[in-house]
């Protein structure tokens, strides 16, 4: 649906320019009242419907690039935690600290405690009953988004840089070098929250451009179109030319 329906925008806007073709053709009869219908104002919305169009574009790519990065970089996070518990549990840290690392471990392994089951899911499932109370009947323990598990990721840190026998020979192990890949997590998750409103913000103004009540390109089509009858007739060659043009309003 989604390529359906950016493909619809771009149709809109290659058909409104062959509306604008057709009226500069019809030379000085074409002569609207409404401003929002002359020549100059047609073109001046096609160009901003291009523009609002290519914006979108540019958005989505970077949108798709920082979420393809941040992928990357939270790959093999879960991996690593198991490594740093069990390079913990090499170690005389007491069994309480080691407990504590392994529950946090847990959580981002999505498991309960105890639990050979497979990984819960991330939320919870209600029974709803008319008249009643809703009944939690799972309440999970996972915290699978990227915020839980940076989170997470950052407790297991602060649990083996206060224990002073967690001193690792491997790089990737050492806190130093967890505290550098925290940072680096956090910011390819800003990344994306930021991306994603810019992307969301170029959506919005798009369709406004397009779509918006009167004032909308597709609107303005219609309204041109109506004119063309008006001035021609509903029989006329002229009018044929636009009929046929097709401008849709997107579903949702």
């Amino acid at each position: 649906m989604t390529t359906f329906i950016e493909t619809g925008h771009a149709k809109n806007v290659a058909n409104f320019e062959d509306l604008i073709s057709f009226c500069i053709g019809y030379g000085a009869t074409y002569n609207p009242v409404n401003a929002n219908k002359k020549i100059p104002a047609l073109q001046a919305k096609q160009t901003a419907a291009l523009a609002a169009i290519q914006t979108v574009k540019t958005t989505k790519t970077a949108f798709d690039n920082s979420t393809n990065a941040r992928e990357i970089i939270f790959e093999t996070l879960k991996k690593l935690s198991t490594r740093i518990v069990n390079a913990l549990e090499a170690t005389t840290a007491t069994t309480q600290t080691i407990d504590d690392a392994k529950t946090v471990n847990r959580k981002m392994q999505g498991k309960r405690a105890g639990s050979s089951a497979k990984p819960v899911t991330a939320n919870s499932t209600a029974v709803v009953v008319p008249n009643a109370a809703p009944t939690v009947t799972t309440i999970s323990v996972s915290q699978q988004s990227f915020d839980g598990l940076i989170d997470n990721f950052a407790k297991l840190i602060q649990i083996v840089s206060t224990e002073v026998a967690y001193l690792p020979n491997e790089t990737e192990l050492k806190v130093a070098t967890l505290n550098t890949l925290l940072t680096n997590l956090k910011a390819a998750n800003t990344a994306v929250i930021n991306s994603t409103t810019t992307y969301s913000n170029a959506r919005i103004a798009r369709n406004t451009v397009l779509y918006a009540k009167d004032t909308g390109m597709v609107d303005i089509a219609f309204e041109v179109k109506k004119y063309v009858k008006s001035l021609f007739g509903a029989t006329s060659p002229q009018y044929k030319q636009v009929s046929g043009l097709q401008f849709r309003q997107p579903k949702n």
